[in-house]
């Protein structure tokens, strides 16, 4: 199930957040079948508050994201206008929480889960960490729409199943199973696309600098600069803007 998949990633994802941002605090969580924000997992808390904490659509801060199915931030969580105030006690009382971010995690259409960064005191989330998460919830999200090893291996039997079977009906609706449940052949990376190549096209689709790509990736801004060239040549392409629409139209982004 999606939501299982979610939390097993999470862990990782919040500590690959902490440690591209720099913020003291990350948590998230999934969406539940009753489609309800789970809290499940934490770095840098003070207690345990937040553990297990269910919102709602519409509610808090992450109950806007997902209402939104967009990126959520309020300088001052105590006195911003732009949320609902019931998880104060926990948010600004317990944990100390000043500036919060929560940055939904979409598939296809459909938010999963939240992302949530913070800090304490009177500095702020910036634009750089918001541009950061971002492309972390998009790769949390392709990692997410890709089907297990188990699941790929069903989908090949169901497809060899469909070959098959005499009856044309049974046959057809055999493949829109198989289509339904991601069975389409996966769209290959155009021309080539280095793994390297795809990142720095990610964080320059949330509008990050050279500087932030190299520092993000811990590389040099001029081998950012080879990556993007080397990117726009396998895309026929001339420009960085171009190479995002490019490899986002096939899939790869």
């Amino acid at each position: 199930m999606l939501p299982d998949r979610f939390q097993a990633m999470l862990p990782q994802r919040l500590d690959m957040l902490r440690r591209a941002t720099g913020l003291p605090v990350v948590f998230g969580g999934a969406l539940t079948p009753g489609h309800e924000l789970l809290l499940s997992s934490f770095l840098g808390t003070h207690g345990s508050s937040l553990h297990g904490l269910r919102v709602g659509t519409g509610r808090g801060l992450g109950g806007t994201a997902i209402a939104m199915g967009t990126a959520v931030r309020v300088n001052d969580y105590a006195t911003t206008r732009a949320i609902t105030h019931e998880f104060d006690q926990m948010v600004v009382v317990n944990e100390r929480l000043t500036s919060v971010f929560a940055y939904p995690v979409t598939v296809r259409g459909t938010v999963r889960g939240v992302l949530y960064g913070a800090v304490r005191g009177q500095t702020t989330v910036g634009d750089r960490t918001i541009r950061m998460a971002g492309a972390i919830a998009q790769g949390f999200a392709q990692d997410l729409d890709m089907p297990s090893i188990h699941q790929q291996a069903a989908l090949r039997e169901l497809a060899e199943v469909a070959k098959l079977v005499g009856d044309p009906v049974l046959r057809e609706r055999l493949r829109k199973v198989h289509q339904n449940l991601g069975g389409e052949p996966p769209v290959s990376v155009p021309s080539g696309l280095t793994p390297r190549e795809l990142d720095t096209l990610r964080l320059a689709a949330v509008g990050a600098s050279n500087r932030e790509i190299a520092a993000e990736l811990g590389l040099s801004t001029e081998t950012v600069k080879a990556y993007l060239r080397g990117a726009m040549r396998k895309l026929g392409v001339h420009n960085r803007t171009a190479a995002v629409h490019a490899a986002r139209s096939t899939g790869a982004l």
